[in-house]
Order: C-alpha cells, then structure tokens, then sequence
C-alpha cells in the first residue's frame, strides 16, 4: 500500500495532472534547492543577450523567467513540456514575457519540438523520462546552431541517493551526449543533498 501512494505522488512529479498535479508544481516551485539548481543550470549555460534558447521540461517556470532575463528584449526562450498543469503554472509566472512575445511555451512532448536553430538548450530533470534519450539527443543537435551549447542537469531524486549516483548519472549524461555527436562534455556539480550534476556540451560543425 505504501509503495502504491509513493508510485502515485511520484508519478505527479513526472508528469503533474490535476490538483495533486498542481500541488506538486507549487513543490518544485518553491522547493529552496529546486530554486538554486535552476539558477545554477542557466547560469552554466551561458545565455547571451538576443540569443535564442529551448526548455525541454520547463515544469513550473523557474529557469524559463532566468533565461527571458538574460536573452533579454532581442532574444526569444522557446519552451516544451508534457504537462498541461504545468504549462499553466509557468504561462502564469512568465505572463508579461509571453504577452511581449518574448516567450513562447508549448504543451509538447520531447518528440515534437520547435525546429530551432537555438543557440542553447536546456533540459533540468527531464531527460529520464524521454523515450529513447539517444535519438532526442541526436534530435536537439540538429536544432542547434553551430557552436550552440547544450546544458542536462540531473538531480537523483530516488531514496536513498548518494554522491555517487549523481556521479554515475553523470556518466551517462556524457556517454549519450557523446554519442549524440556532441563535442567537449564537462560536468559540474551542485553540492545539494544530493548533489546535481550539469553536464554542459558543444556543436560543433552543421
């Protein structure tokens, strides 16, 4: 029975839907160190005025209203996610962006994105729910423009996760960016409990 009740306040976090879904958002919203790890992700990105950048997952819309500030009037941030509670939750915190028409968010899945190109894309928590995450890798590269970045942050949120979960997940991070045709991945990491990584990689070429 325990293990059922978890599954479901789980499975909100995933992928919010209704009140419970609503609540969850509020979580991740105001959760301090969900706060900080966004802050840091965009930070580590590197955002330039008059660029244009992508959210896979954008949740509540923390790292969306970071990135509108930092693009600035002449850039534009282009976000997706598969939850229509949350899609509510970030249009209300971004409201007077998306009315300036320098925001534009979307209820999509990783499967159906903008077709770029972006300068830099962004995905917090979000890259183990997509199906097949080599392909959509593969996928967001060919939206980039060349020399576009490439930030995945990972926060295991399993029971019980360590340092060395956050550093395997790491690990693979890499391996997939890698894969994907992706150049120079380096990780950093957030000293939370537990620790998130951001793995930060390049294109290079078209």
């Amino acid at each position: 029975m325990k293990h059922t009740i978890r599954a479901a306040v789980v499975a909100q976090f995933h992928r919010p839907r209704g009140l419970a879904g609503s609540l969850a958002g509020w979580v991740m919203a105001h959760r301090p160190s969900n706060r900080r790890r966004n802050a840091w992700a965009v930070d580590l990105l590197d955002v330039r005025p008059g660029e244009k950048a992508l959210e896979v997952g954008f949740g509540p819309g923390l790292a969306v209203a970071r990135l509108s500030r930092r693009v600035g009037p002449a850039g534009h941030v282009h976000g997706v996610d598969h939850s229509r509670v949350m899609l509510r939750q970030a249009s209300r915190r971004n409201a007077a962006v998306i009315r300036a028409g320098r925001v534009t968010l979307t209820e999509s899945s990783v499967e159906r994105l903008p077709p770029g190109p972006f300068d830099a894309i962004l995905a917090v928590n979000s890259l183990g729910m997509w199906p097949d995450p080599a392909d959509r890798l593969r996928d967001l590269r060919h939206r980039l423009a060349p020399g576009g970045r490439i930030a995945i942050v990972s926060q295991p949120r399993c029971p019980g996760a360590t340092g060395a979960v956050s550093l395997k997940a790491a690990q693979t991070i890499e391996a997939l960016l890698t894969a994907a045709g992706f150049t120079g991945p380096r990780t950093h990491t957030l000293a939370l409990d537990p620790p998130a990584v951001c793995v930060l990689a390049i294109k290079n070429g078209i």
